[in-house]
């Protein structure tokens, strides 16, 4: 078995829900206090042992490479002349902490399209795949939990989250599982943003995947889907009907963070701030202040 040296990162939507804001700023660069939400996906996969990250961009995203780029000979200076060298070591860090590969997207709509887009630097391995705007924050690493279960059963790993509160579940793929070991299901079949009292399970199978490169054939092969897109769990089903596997494993010791929507992006940066070590004391004297 070939081990997963390589995550895909798509990122280039137009982040239509945050806009004016996303006219001319990735929402992938939307902060979490002071680091950016794609930041937190490549450190996922730094500290799952993975070091070459492949993010698929598109019009308007040269902020992501600039971020994860050398700092500027000014920048440096500057900082080194105001003694913040922390900073500069801070920065620094982040430029150097993986390999990173960025490939303009092209094809048509659909979040199938911009995994085909890596297929020239992908070629005949499996890979990961992890959404750009959003991440889970556990410990151990959401992909190191997915790559041990592939490790041990191969096919095709979906990261899974126990969706709390039943409302909910409309607003996810749900899965029809069944019980494999411990935190690991088969996937029977997966039911787009059900109606709560329909759905099959209350686990959203979503956000993190480990696929084989026969998905490239199959995201070829199969037709527009809903609205008219490339789907990429048409293609996952259609490797699911050739006799390939399909699991999830459910996070432990993890919280799923929908930061392309605005009400949980603002959720989000508040439970950070709460426990950031240079603001958690002021930020959450400042929430008790507020009369609400």
């Amino acid at each position: 078995m070939k081990k997963i040296t390589k995550v895909v990162i798509p990122a280039a939507g137009f982040g239509t829900r945050f806009l004016p804001q996303t006219k001319a700023m990735p929402k992938e660069m939307l902060p979490i206090v002071d680091k950016p939400v794609i930041q937190y996906v490549v450190e996922e996969a730094i500290d799952s042992k993975i070091e070459n990250i492949i993010i698929i961009t598109g019009a308007n995203k040269r902020a992501i490479e600039d971020h994860f780029d050398e700092p500027s000979q000014d920048l440096i200076k500057n900082l080194l002349s105001g003694k913040k060298e922390h900073l500069l070591e801070e920065i620094q860090r982040i430029s150097r902490m993986a390999n990173f590969i960025y490939i303009r997207q092209k094809g048509p709509y659909g979040n199938g399209t911009p995994v085909l887009t890596a297929e020239p630097v992908i070629e005949d391995e499996p890979f990961a795949v992890l959404w750009g705007d959003e991440f889970i924050y556990s410990k151990p690493p959401r992909l190191a939990q997915m790559i041990k279960v592939y490790e041990k059963f191969g096919g095709i790993i979906i990261s899974g989250v126990k969706i709390e509160n039943k409302e909910d579940l409309r607003r996810y793929g749900i899965a029809d599982l069944t019980h494999v070991e411990d935190n690991v299901y088969k996937i029977n079949k997966i039911i787009e943003k059900p109606e709560p009292s329909e759905a099959p399970s209350n686990i959203a199978t979503h956000g993190g995947y480990i696929l084989p490169p026969e998905i490239f054939p199959a995201l070829r092969n199969i037709k527009p889907g809903k609205g008219g897109e490339v789907w990429l769990v048409d293609a996952i089903n259609l490797l699911k009907k050739e006799g390939i596997p399909v699991y999830t494993v459910v996070i432990q010791n993890g919280k799923y963070y929908d930061t392309g929507n605005k009400f949980e992006y603002l959720k989000t940066v508040i439970e950070f701030a709460i426990d950031h070590k240079e603001i958690n004391g002021e930020f959450r004297t400042f929430l008790k202040s507020l009369n609400l």
